[in-house]
């Protein structure tokens, strides 16, 4: 494995802070497992400080950081469960096929043990929780002036967070989830799944299932992928590969299928020094291993995908990762779209 470069090290600048900072450290040992990236967190307040930065620019600082640790801690308990992203329209009526087909896919999804997320509005939102149940149910709801009421659903339950940010109520969308479904929607809905895309594609998110769903007979995401193709794709605004990224269908069960079959075999990935590691369930046999990386070697910068059977040192905090496979690789960190269609294979084996 490659070393990593050396870290700079994140200061006040100034001997005496440092050492309080530390004294500070030591009072608290114990509380703190990730000692380093504490401090630096104390030194980048201390550092605002310094810079002179204005009281509103700290107070979007000081609460989105509340923000992020409170839903941290309430998805905490919940880790080791997968769960699904659902967006689509709060205007939908209950009556509404694509409501019908929330509702469906959400129950779905809890039979085959996940867990759903969604914005704990009305419409879509409302059909997710729905369909899911309280206990299966999570809501990541945003404080609006209208629309934004918590769904009877979620409205008082453990697992609803409030958000005063979009960008924050986006982060934990993406980073509490494991898949992302859209079903017919506005702008919100739009919003969410280029993100999600975005990204997927630019590698900031690792690859996952993203699912477009509409009812039968329904052409609201067969003219949005029209779009896309003639649009952004032919036009090379975006790879043709690119749009493999999405899977279309008018079908619930099709799409708790493909989410499910996404993690088969695969099951994580991370990036230790230099290296990208794909963790999965399954030992590969000397064969798949060739074919593996005779198919797939256009994404490699350089050498060949190797299997380790035991975790790296840099995995000590993810224990429950430790019984897994990895397969080691130089990723070339440009071709995230063919890295999905890695993890595929890796799952049809």
């Amino acid at each position: 494995m490659e070393k990593p470069y050396p870290r700079k090290i994140y200061s006040t600048g100034n001997p005496l802070l440092e050492e309080q900072i530390e004294r500070l450290m030591d009072s608290a040992t114990g509380h703190f497992s990730e000692r380093d990236v504490m401090r630096e967190m104390m030194v980048t307040a201390i550092r605002l400080g310094f810079d002179g930065v204005e009281r509103g620019d700290m107070k979007l600082m000081n609460a989105a950081m509340k923000e992020l640790r409170y839903a941290f801690n309430v998805f905490g308990p919940y880790r080791h469960i997968r769960k699904v992203a659902i967006f689509g329209s709060a205007r939908t009526p209950r009556k509404n096929a694509d409501y019908q087909l929330a509702k469906k896919f959400a129950t779905s999804m809890v039979r085959k043990g996940w867990m759903v997320i969604t914005g704990a509005s009305s419409g879509i939102m409302n059909a997710g929780n729905e369909g899911a149940g309280r206990t299966h149910s999570f809501g990541v709801n945003i404080r609006l002036p209208f629309e934004q009421e918590a769904n009877p659903v979620i409205a008082n339950d453990s697992k609803l967070i409030n958000f005063k940010y979009f960008f924050t109520r986006k982060l934990i969308f993406v980073r509490e989830s494991d898949a992302t479904v859209l079903f017919p929607g506005g702008f919100g809905t739009h919003d969410e799944g280029f993100e999600t895309l975005t990204l997927v594609q630019t590698g900031k998110a690792t690859p996952r299932p993203i699912i477009c769903i509409d009812p039968p007979q329904s052409q609201y995401w067969s003219a949005w992928r029209e779009y896309l193709v003639e649009h952004l794709a032919i036009r090379k605004m975006i790879d043709h590969e690119d749009m493999d990224l999405i899977h279309f269908t008018h079908d619930a069960e099709d799409a708790a299928r493909v989410i499910a079959r996404f993690y088969k075999n695969y099951h994580s990935m991370r990036y230790i020094h230099q290296n990208l590691i794909i963790r999965i369930k399954r030992k590969l046999t000397a064969s798949q291993l060739r074919t593996i990386n005779r198919r797939f070697a256009p994404i490699l910068s350089t050498g060949k995908i190797s299997q380790w059977e035991k975790p790296f040192e840099e995995e000590d905090n993810e224990p429950h990762t430790h019984h897994l496979i990895r397969l080691v690789l130089h990723f070339n960190r440009r071709h995230f779209a063919r890295l999905k269609l890695l993890i595929d294979a890796l799952n049809h084996l």
